[in-house]
């Protein structure tokens, strides 16, 4: 097996939150109180997903901040019992637009679709319609929305779903969706993961329960330019990480790479360091005696079918590669 990184190491790395609300829709800051936040706690990236309506904050671009133009929609289940909402099954789908300078006037018509629900048919139709039009389609928080392995299995073309939504998390303990993600690889689909806040903010960023700066992806590029932070989206060029606002940051994954039918993990002090493959085995490396883990070697036997890395910090915090498809002699991602 040839030398495959898989993840640029030579590369900076930028931090974003791919899933947050502002004032636009149910959110309690306004867009630029949501950039002006975050980047005060180091962020570069965030993707205004305002549910239902779609918008393209160009004026808060700066040489240190891109905001990526998006949208969440949602199809819901019909209610059995038509006040309460807690109870409907509903799919949310966040969009982002790797080609924000097309299609303009189509992207500001967006709204909620059909609410067609359960019919892949339908729903298939509708993430190509959006992905002809330059959107990464993202399946979000599934264990909030209540669904099984049979409300998400026949999705086709999805780009990546929610492995961890903060807001989720810090609402009602459901947030975190590891075995989904596991599930999703094992029924045939590749596609990435990835750590949100999904933030509205009626809660202080003082509070315990605030909902913003615990999930975040990192994206590593060396073209800090809107069109430079979708490629990197498109590759997979990111990780994801959980941690707790005030816990400081997850752990930082320095280097993935194949050689000689060995896996090579590089990363920042950890505890402990598992690599996931398509079925139960799970390689392993731990620290001992007090100490921190910084790299870890895993030989490949060629039967893992796909692999993903998962590391933890003595603190608990824990950052998820995504998953990588081994073909014969390479690794195939879409």
């Amino acid at each position: 097996m040839k030398r495959i990184e898989l993840l640029s190491k030579n590369v900076p790395y930028y931090k974003a939150n791919l899933h947050c609300h502002s004032t636009v829709s149910d959110g309690r800051l306004t867009p630029e109180e949501i950039k002006n936040e975050y980047k005060r706690r180091g962020y570069q990236v965030i993707a205004y997903t305002d549910h239902n309506r779609y918008r393209n904050h160009t004026e808060l671009n700066d040489k240190e901040f891109i905001a990526i133009a998006a949208i969440e929609t949602d199809i819901d289940r019909p209610r059995e019992v038509k006040e309460d909402y807690s109870t409907v099954h509903t799919y949310h789908l966040n969009w982002y637009d790797t080609k924000p300078e097309e299609y303009k006037e189509e992207k500001r018509a967006l709204g909620r679709p059909e609410q067609i629900y359960g019919d892949f048919g339908y729903l298939n139709q509708y993430i190509q319609k959006m992905k002809k039009m330059g959107f990464l389609c993202c399946y979000n928080h599934p264990d909030w929305s209540l669904q099984d392995i049979d409300e998400y299995k026949g999705f086709q073309g999805l780009w990546g779903m929610e492995i961890y939504n903060h807001g989720c998390e810090v609402d009602s303990m459901n947030g975190y969706n590891p075995n989904v993600y596991a599930q999703m690889l094992r029924s045939g689909q590749n596609l990435f993961c990835v750590s949100t806040d999904d933030n509205h903010n009626v809660e202080s960023l003082n509070d315990n329960l605030c909902d913003s700066f615990g999930g975040y992806i990192m994206i590593g590029t060396d073209d800090f330019s809107y069109q430079g932070i979708m490629k990197a989206l498109e590759h997979g060029d990111f990780y994801s990480c959980c941690a707790f606002r005030g816990q400081g940051e997850a752990p930082k994954i320095h280097e993935m790479v194949i050689e000689e039918n060995k896996l090579k993990v590089k990363c920042s002090p950890v505890d402990r360091i598992f690599l996931h493959t398509i079925g139960r085995n799970c390689y392993r490396a731990s620290s001992q005696n007090g100490n921190t883990l910084t790299e870890a070697v895993f030989p490949l036997k060629g039967t893992e079918g796909c692999i993903r890395v998962q590391i933890y910090d003595k603190e608990g915090r824990h950052t998820h590669s995504n998953a990588y498809f081994l073909g014969d002699d390479q690794i195939m991602v879409e």
